[in-house]
């Protein structure tokens, strides 16, 4: 396809962003708007990604490619296949969602809304880049909005978050960088398809140990690739967040302005999740292989520490952000399990699963932290004990709420079900023990979530608020489509499934 379509859509919303900075910054209708036209026409260029791509195949579509900076091999490399084009989707989504959910904000609507864009740039450069300086400045570039969104339109101990945050991400950041600089120094490519055919021929791992040994360097090729994996994705794992490395999520969240949560949770999470698919298992699969257990150890850690942690916390926030720890933790015990040994199918189930609950993920806690932030605009707290009775008054946020917390809950007939599902499905031959353990997380997460509906919604109305607006037409329209995804995907996965499974059997075959 000679049409730039994916560079439109990738570079679209900062462009466009540098025009909407023309606007007077006084007209603040106009700059809502603005900025939430500009966010649309990725979403509608993502749609006729969506109708063209060829389902049957496993290859890149879509394909960019030409010389960049040659002599520091950096191609501009970008393509899709099933891997990420329900990534791009999602981010083209909920990026003109969370900008119509911000036309309350008041505080400098120029510079607010220009994050927004700047994130979206960001993420889909993540999501479709192929070669590691691209997607390294387009993962710089995600941290940076983020960071401002926080430290400036944030709540009381917005600094501390903002800080914490930067810090986390800039630390795993480091590390990805100088491992893929040592990378480079021992192959002359930053190509992550040229890397990865590299490590399945076993050149990758040579061109390394040969390059250790020239430093003088004593370590054994077990050891060297050992290192280049832990050194790639802790990155990855910091922003996924895998167990211990969490504790910036929490904060993060219950500082973020509500549009910040929506996007926090629904696009930059999955940014790790994708990293270790597009990056750290294709590089190193036979050092993950060999961690195997300890990795799974991990992704059950989150997934218990994350229910748990939501079941005792009194700020609605704070539980869904911990919600989001256990929720990516079943990301992550499909993708190890696909390392364990076993046969196709389940390996299959597992990454098929992985891929949707991304998806689903993404839809359902951003549909939360969006109906958080409209109880706060109401009630100006997130305290459990502070509210109850509130159908009685706002039925209409019930209701939607109701159905957003039991897709994250993962009802049957709701997306979260089938995801959790297939990772289930897939892992427990594979990972039977680790599997087992992890149901624990399914159960206290309908114990929390069922109890924060109860105290919601149900009992005496606080008298505090017997005065509640139901939510307004804006409002809707901002959760009514995550809403109708949540029974799409539920009632009818199928042309989700068949976007991702031939990339999934066309990836598997580095684990076969």
């Amino acid at each position: 396809m000679h049409f730039p379509i994916l560079t439109l859509i990738h570079l679209f919303p900062l462009f466009g962003g540098l025009f909407f900075l023309l606007l007077p910054s006084e007209k603040k209708t106009l700059l809502r708007w603005s900025a939430f036209f500009v966010s649309l026409v990725p979403f509608f260029l993502s749609l006729f990604l969506l109708f063209h791509f060829n389902r049957s195949e496993s290859s890149l579509q879509f394909v960019e490619k030409f010389y960049w900076i040659p002599t520091i091999g950096a191609d501009y490399f970008l393509a899709v296949d099933g891997l990420n084009l329900t990534m791009v989707l999602l981010a083209t989504f909920l990026i003109p969602l969370a900008i119509l959910s911000s036309f309350s904000v008041e505080k400098d609507v120029k510079t607010y809304m220009f994050l927004f864009l700047l994130l979206e740039t960001g993420t889909l450069g993540v999501f479709m880049a192929f070669n590691f300086f691209h997607f390294f400045l387009f993962w710089e570039v995600g941290l940076i909005p983020m960071f401002f969104l926080i430290k400036l339109w944030g709540s009381e101990d917005r600094d501390s978050a903002a800080f914490k945050f930067f810090v986390y991400t800039l630390f795993g950041s480091v590390a990805m960088l100088l491992a893929f600089q040592f990378m480079y120094l021992a192959t002359k490519t930053f190509d992550f398809t040229e890397l990865a055919a590299l490590s399945r021929s076993g050149l990758l791992k040579a061109d390394l140990v040969f390059l250790c040994r020239r430093l003088g360097l004593p370590f054994s090729p077990e050891t060297v690739m050992a290192i280049g994996f832990f050194a790639v994705s802790i990155a990855f794992a910091i922003k996924v967040p895998i167990w211990p490395f969490h504790t910036w999520l929490p904060d993060a969240h219950t500082q973020a302005p509500t549009a910040g949560s929506m996007v926090l949770a629904g696009l930059l999470l999955k940014m790790g999740v994708y990293g270790f698919l597009r990056i750290a298992l294709p590089l190193f699969p036979d050092t993950v292989r060999s961690f195997a257990p300890l990795l799974a150890m991990f992704a059950l850690a989150s997934i218990l520490f994350g229910a748990f942690a939501a079941m005792a916390q009194t700020d609605l926030k704070r539980m869904i952000a911990y919600s989001s720890i256990n929720h990516m933790g079943y990301c992550m015990l499909g993708i190890f399990a696909i390392a364990a040994k076993g046969t196709l199918e389940p390996k299959a189930s597992a990454l098929n699963g992985v891929l949707l609950q991304m998806f689903n993920h993404g839809i359902s806690s951003a549909a939360l932290f969006f109906m958080v932030g409209v109880l706060y605009e109401r009630a100006h707290t997130r305290d459990l004990s502070k509210f109850g009775g509130i159908q009685k008054v706002m039925p209409v946020f019930a209701g939607l709420m109701g159905i957003s917390t039991f897709s994250s809950l993962g009802l049957p007939g709701l997306n979260g079900f089938i995801s959790e599902f297939l990772i289930f499905r897939g892992s427990f031959p594979l990972l039977t023990t680790f599997t087992l353990l992890a149901t624990v997380g399914l159960l206290v997460t309908a114990v929390y979530l069922l109890t924060m509906i109860q105290k919601i919604f149900h009992g005496p109305l606080n008298e505090h608020h017997p005065a509640f607006p139901d939510m307004t037409t804006r409002e809707i329209a901002v959760v009514v489509p995550l809403v109708i995804l949540m029974f799409l995907v539920g009632i009818y996965p199928s042309p989700f499934l068949h976007v991702t499974n031939q990339a999934v059997l066309h990836f598997l075959e580095i684990f076969s």
